[in-house]
């Protein structure tokens, strides 16, 4: 159950991803970058720390899975798509 929570919060982080950063790239300014940045890591480490404090089986796997989902988007895209390298935007 743990894992295939897990995996469920890696995807549900990466639909999260998509949506805010489609909403950052219209928006187009300097601003919604890093409050777009703000929001994914929010989302993926500050819910995904919250998730496991919590302690329940369901609540460690969505957890982990959005930590997980939060990391692997960050090394793969070179933090292109979680706004930890705004020198890619210009």
């Amino acid at each position: 159950m743990i894992v295939g929570l897990a995996f469920a919060g890696f995807f549900g982080y990466l639909v999260v991803n998509v949506i805010v950063g489609l909403v950052a790239l219209n928006v187009g300014s300097e601003v919604a970058f890093g409050v777009a940045a703000g929001v994914l890591a929010l989302v993926g480490i500050g819910a995904g720390v919250v998730f496991v404090l919590l302690r329940r089986s369901w609540s460690i796997g969505l957890g982990v899975g959005l930590m997980i989902g939060w990391s692997l988007t960050s090394i793969v895209t070179v933090g292109y798509c979680t706004g930890l390298n705004p020198g890619l935007y210009a």
